[in-house]
């Protein structure tokens, strides 16, 4: 009988490569294939340099989360950070609250991108059905087992790139045709405003590695893989993108990549149109169903992480005995996404999210500097120079201004919320945490 893990411990399947495939197929998902067009619609055919611009904002998080993940390789992620260096665990309840509310957004806005899709192809299945459907198989793959969420997750992320990969090469034969500094702003706007706000946009897009965080009981060696997966997988997905910028610029005015719902598709057909429409559309559908997995175990593996940590009930920190997954975190998740895709509405979901994760790299970035600066503080096996925090507040600080004030009634309806669940949990009941 083969030796059984010990059932409050997650299994550790998760090497190097398949790391990196996680971070770079919950980076390179919907946001990609929706968002571009928007971009240009605001940047033009500098729309590239917004994605580069949104590189530089997250490449310094993304470092101090290297660095953070490297010292604490919890499955909290910034929950523990920030409980680590403040030792407030109210605060450390709202970031990893709000971190879970980010992915379980997604994942029901994405439930609705997916049907969107299916009933494009299939107009007579009703949208509700296909959520229902989606998020249980999704449901379905996450209890199995890590191992098996990480092979689903390799295999769409090897149809996200390849779809990429079409849209720039689709694009080659038009390359030089246009001025790719030519910025000429929306009626009504300045050129600085609306600049910042399509690298809002685009920030979207670049959301996703700090997820890597969230499964570091379940990877090998987390201490030397996770500052390499972070890093290598945002360095791929930024050069996939700003290819990606330039093809679509290229093959098709900006002003019909932002008017367009499907704005790589048209580059698609503009540089193969013998490629019928439908084999792109199934891919994207890949890419759609590849952001909700990974936010879907980013959640389930968040809930799980605070419950050992005592931040909520330990009933969540739950693990089956036999398939090794936190299986009661994951109901809860999905739970709220049902209700989220049911009840919910795509307005201002970038803009929301993107306000969400800025506040919270801010908040990463002021942990790791008053961890940095604590005396007698030991040395991780990842070590970065504290100017690279300090720029990582600036910059999340700087392109929260550009984001729409109202995304601030979302977050503000959100934190709410989690202030009713704080306050029900302290004074409804003793609870405690699963110990480390």
């Amino acid at each position: 009988m083969p030796n059984q893990l010990p059932s409050n411990e997650l299994k550790r399947s998760l090497g190097l490569f398949a790391l990196i495939a996680y971070g770079v197929g919950d980076i390179l998902g919907a946001g990609i294939y929706a968002l571009v067009g928007k971009v240009a619609g605001l940047a033009g055919n500098a729309c590239w340099l917004a994605f580069l611009f949104s590189f530089g904002v997250s490449v310094f998080t993304a470092f101090s989360y290297a660095e953070l993940g490297a010292r604490f390789p919890r499955s909290a992620g910034a929950s523990i950070y920030s409980l680590k260096a403040f030792q407030r665990p109210v605060l450390s309840y709202f970031v990893g609250f709000l971190v879970l509310m980010s992915g379980v957004v997604s994942m029901a806005t994405v439930s609705h991108g997916f049907a969107g899709y299916v009933r494009a192809v299939w107009p007579a299945i009703p949208t509700g059905v296909v959520i229902f459907i989606f998020l249980l198989t999704l449901t379905a793959i996450n209890f199995w087992g890590i191992n098996e969420s990480s092979l689903t997750n390799m295999f769409c992320t090897v149809l996200e790139i390849s779809g990429i990969l079409m849209v720039i090469v689709a694009g080659l034969k038009f390359f030089g045709r246009v001025d790719y500094f030519e910025f000429v702003p929306p009626e009504g706007k300045a050129a600085a405003p609306a600049f910042f706000q399509a690298s809002v946009l685009a920030f979207y897009a670049f959301i996703g590695f700090e997820d890597i965080a969230n499964v570091a009981e379940e990877t090998q060696e987390p201490e030397k893989s996770m500052p390499r997966a972070i890093l290598t997988a945002l360095g791929i997905v930024t050069v996939l993108y700003i290819l990606t910028a330039v093809a679509a610029v290229s093959a098709v005015p900006s002003g019909e990549l932002a008017a367009s719902s499907a704005p790589l598709i048209l580059v698609v057909q503009k540089g193969f149109p013998w490629i019928p429409s439908g084999l792109f559309s199934l891919i994207a559908l890949f890419a759609v169903t590849n952001t909700a997995l990974v936010n879907f175990i980013m959640g389930s593996r968040l809930l799980y992480g605070m419950a050992r940590e005592g931040l909520l009930p330990s009933f969540l920190g739950r693990i089956h005995p036999v398939r090794q997954t936190p299986y009661v975190a994951i109901g809860v998740v999905l739970s709220a996404a049902t209700i989220l895709a049911y009840t919910g509405t795509l307005v201002l979901l970038a803009q929301s999210n993107s306000f969400i994760l800025l506040s919270i790299y801010f908040v990463m970035n002021l942990s790791l500097i008053v961890i940095k600066r604590r005396p007698g503080e030991p040395r991780a096996r990842f070590q970065i120079p504290i100017w690279v925090p300090v720029l990582g507040c600036m910059s999340s600080i700087f392109l929260i201004f550009f984001v729409d004030p109202r995304a601030l009634f979302t977050v503000a309806s959100l934190l709410l919320l989690g202030l009713g669940i704080h306050l029900l949990l302290r004074f409804g009941g003793p609870r405690r945490g699963i110990q480390a």
